[in-house]
């Protein structure tokens, strides 16, 4: 599978579809056919305007779709996506309310890596900037990353993250999300050793796997059943000759894709096929829910082979983070030092992906911290997605967050 052709041989497979898609939507919407009304070319059409759609989509980075802000003035304010620190791998971007004075809370939302975009989070970023200054964690796409900027796996992320948190200052509060959980954690614990001062104010970690086994999942029991030679042998390719990637190694992202859609293959083909019959009965929209949904679902990005595999190997089957022997660089990381930063857990009780209890194992890691510090949080209806974009983070979660910020101030 570490071949070149092999890549381009999925983006040639991406591509045709989606012409096939365009081009029977394109035949059945001929308007001579109008002449004679038959209900197989309103199908047809629909059919090919859904898989045009689709596979156009899933490599085009969603828009953050963040224009403007009505503030306490009355007026509406443009919001200017900044780069605060540029580089191959991620770019740390503040959202900034142009003529708003700044918010007195400062918030590093880090967003996951691990295959969709940051503007996953775009829901999330919307309901935190009327309140906060919200930086987020944008992560490039590895296909468009050249081979001359080298390898970046966990540790490298772990880095990036000190890096973004001595630029911001000791008054940030982050909140992690998902995938990152584990190397936020493990980016304050090496703060706590190596720059006391450089440590945020609080940190909130939401359903992501600190302990993969403290309540195992089909995803995250994957990794201590599987090997990690065909792992590599099976999900590794090489950037195909299109992108500024050319043979970097990279898990690609429509092979995640595949992944996702296939753990709930029949909720997703329902999916698709009650849309193609709305378009094809005139009931759907260009925004209807189905389409904003998977115009985020299905835009997927590579990651690099080594942040891959050293994630699926040190945090899922040598639970490295969990029996606190996390090492840098060649220094163990000693999550009892952190001693000064806050740290509330967020997790749902419908998450089947990070299960309660993954997440909560952070506070017994934390052992020097004193109990008044640490605040743990279980929304009980709140699947993985709804912990963070859905009606129980902006009703129940994030309140409860921003209390906590706070109270930590």
């Amino acid at each position: 599978m570490r071949f070149m052709a092999s890549y381009d041989f999925m983006e040639t497979m991406r591509t045709s579809n989606q012409w096939v898609g365009a081009t029977a939507q394109a035949f059945a919407s001929t308007p001579a056919f109008s002449a004679f009304p038959n209900p197989a070319l309103n199908w047809i059409a629909a059919w090919g305007e859904v898989t045009e759609r689709s596979c156009k989509r899933m490599t085009t980075k969603p828009d953050w779709d963040i224009d403007s802000l009505t503030c306490q003035d009355g007026r509406d304010h443009v919001v200017e996506i900044e780069p605060k620190i540029t580089g191959p791998f991620c770019d740390l971007i503040h959202f900034n309310v142009v003529g708003r004075e700044d918010k007195k809370r400062k918030i590093l939302l880090i967003a996951p890596m691990s295959g969709h975009y940051a503007t996953l989070l775009r829901s999330t970023v919307k309901s935190l900037i009327p309140d906060c200054e919200v930086f987020v964690t944008d992560w490039h796409n590895a296909r468009d990353i050249p081979i001359s900027e080298g390898n970046f796996d966990i540790e490298d992320y772990t880095l990036q993250l000190v890096e973004y948190l001595r630029a911001l200052e000791p008054d940030t509060h982050v909140i992690a999300v998902c995938q990152p959980v584990p190397l936020a954690l493990a980016a304050i614990a090496y703060l706590a050793e190596e720059d006391p001062k450089a440590q945020p104010r609080s940190l909130t970690l939401m359903a992501g796997p600190v302990d993969p086994d403290a309540n195992p999942t089909d995803i995250t029991d994957f990794g201590s059943r599987i090997q990690m030679e065909q792992l590599e042998h099976t999900m590794i390719q090489r950037v195909g000759s299109k992108y500024r990637g050319a043979g970097r190694k990279v898990y690609p992202g429509l092979l995640q894709l595949t992944s996702f859609i296939s753990m709930n293959a029949e909720k997703h083909s329902k999916a698709f096929t009650d849309q193609i019959l709305k378009i094809a009965q005139g009931k759907a929209s260009d925004q209807d829910k189905h389409n904003k949904f998977y115009d985020e679902y299905l835009a997927v990005m590579d990651m690099t082979a080594e942040f891959y595999l050293s994630t699926v190997e040190r945090i899922f089957k040598n639970r490295e983070i969990a029996k606190n022997k996390f090492v840098i660089k060649g220094k163990l990381v000693d999550f009892s030092k952190i001693k000064d930063v806050a740290i509330k857990i967020v997790e749902g009780g419908r998450d089947d992906i990070s299960a309660p209890g993954q997440c909560l194992a952070a506070l017994d890691l934390c052992s020097g911290l004193q109990e008044s510090k640490k605040a743990y949080y279980l929304e009980p209806e709140a699947g993985h997605y709804g912990i963070f974009a859905g009606k129980s983070w902006h009703n129940k979660i994030r309140p409860v967050v921003l209390d906590f910020i706070d109270t930590n101030t």
